[in-house]
């Protein structure tokens, strides 16, 4: 818990930093992925919007646990018509009573277990939010970093490909090579013109993505160093993590509150219960000159539910067939859950054994041989389609090996919304 509460002082501190720096001119702000998530977490309207509908119904469960207000009776009785006298005819009475009502059987505290259920549910769609915005958000920007890295990889190979055209005009104008070995190197400096506008059209795209949850912050520059997220816990009951996941905490709160109310629509079979008192206040005088008397009434009224044919028990079915469809939803979204998590890990584990190879291996193999190939051709050994071959699949390697670093990171922000996120 501390941890946590720590991790949530970091977040809200690099939150206030990101919104202090962006205000002061001229000082360069690079956002980073936490400062982006705390961005997204703070505005996000869904979230609000599941607290408040848990907070409603927190209220109403108070208020389903009141009885009824009572009535309050007021009227005179028997007031002769022709002279409108309170004091003429004995049976005039000024009549003041409470009425009371009962709710059949444990109809009060079902609906208020009704209405915790559905705060539950509500608030565990906010905490279900919580984790699919983090996900969304740590996608946007993985997505975004990966075209930034990109473009800069590009602009890179694109400065030696300059090198290597002025080398190849040098070549030519000594008579070394051929006027198409001239042509290619143009050829492969506009191909790679036009992989750095798709690049950039890429990371416009991105930016807009991530703007709907941070705003404008999203087309400022972003922070160079790799992202980092939290590891994903290892060695866990599957059939516990997922029924803890709260999108299925949600339905399964959902389903208590369907089933709460198939035994409050069973309370209809029970009579209901109202309670009267009334006190009769009587005006004028006896024939003996005595006053006349004032009296009282209590009454207690119940319903009596014979005919359950028609209402009652075709209530109750249709109740039951609601709470039906609420464990489907349930045991759907488990399954969904599942299906995920199994895919994710499989890729997960797959990125982190190409990642191996290409950190091993293929990087610093694609490299040597691109070296290798530039100084064969400056020593006329080998000829310009090789040494440009090289030169594309060095730039090919570090593009794919830069893609499965993000790609990993991005089935890991995955993982983590199914395995839960300890910094929410």
């Amino acid at each position: 818990m501390r941890s946590i509460c720590a991790s949530s002082k970091i977040h809200l501190f690099g939150f206030i930093s990101a919104v202090i720096i962006t205000t002061l001119p001229g000082v360069a702000f690079a956002l980073s992925l936490a400062q982006a998530e705390q961005l997204a977490l703070e505005a996000d309207p869904l979230i609000k919007r599941y607290s408040a509908s848990s907070r409603s119904h927190d209220a109403e469960s108070s208020a389903n646990g009141t009885l009824p207000d009572p009535k309050l009776r007021l009227g005179m009785f028997n007031v002769p018509l022709d002279s409108f006298s309170t004091t003429e005819d004995p049976s005039t009475q000024l009549r003041i009573g409470i009425q009371q009502e009962f709710p059949r059987g444990d109809t009060t505290d079902l609906k208020q277990q009704q209405s915790k259920w559905l705060a539950q549910a509500a608030m565990a769609q906010a905490n279900d939010e919580k984790l699919k915005l983090l996900m969304n958000v740590r996608d946007a920007y993985l997505n975004l970093y990966y075209e930034i890295k990109a473009g800069n990889i590009v602009v890179e190979t694109r400065e030696l490909f300059v090198k290597l055209a002025k080398i190849t005009e040098d070549q030519y104008a000594a008579g070394r090579v051929n006027q198409q070995d001239v042509i290619r190197a143009d050829l492969e400096l506009s191909r790679l013109e036009d992989r750095a506008t798709k690049i950039r059209g890429n990371e416009d795209e991105y930016r807009a993505y991530l703007a709907q949850w941070v705003g404008e912050i999203a087309w400022q520059d972003i922070d160079s160093h790799f992202p980092v997220l939290p590891d994903v816990p290892d060695n866990v009951d599957i059939n516990e993590l997922l029924t803890q996941h709260p999108s299925v905490m949600a339905e399964t709160a959902k389903v208590e509150a369907s089933r709460t109310m198939i035994e409050v629509t069973r309370q209809d079979y029970k009579p209901g219960v109202g309670a009267f008192v009334e006190y009769r206040k009587r005006f004028g005088e006896n024939a003996d000159g005595s006053d006349r008397s004032d009296m009282m009434a209590a009454m207690v009224t119940v319903d009596i539910p014979l005919f359950t044919e028609n209402r009652q028990d075709k209530n109750v079915a249709a109740r039951e067939e609601s709470a039906n469809a609420a464990r489907y939803s349930r045991d759907d979204r488990l399954r969904v859950l599942k299906r995920k998590l199994e895919k994710d890990r499989a890729i997960y584990r797959r990125l982190g054994e190409r990642e191996m190879i290409y950190r091993n291996k293929l990087v610093s193999s694609a490299a040597n041989n691109a070296e290798a190939s530039l100084n064969a051709y400056q020593s006329g050994v080998t000829e310009f389609t090789t040494l440009m071959r090289a030169g594309i699949t060095e730039l090919d390697v570090r593009l794919e090996n830069l893609r499965i670093q993000v790609d990993r990171l991005r089935t890991q922000a995955r993982l983590l919304y199914i395995t839960g996120d300890s910094e929410t």
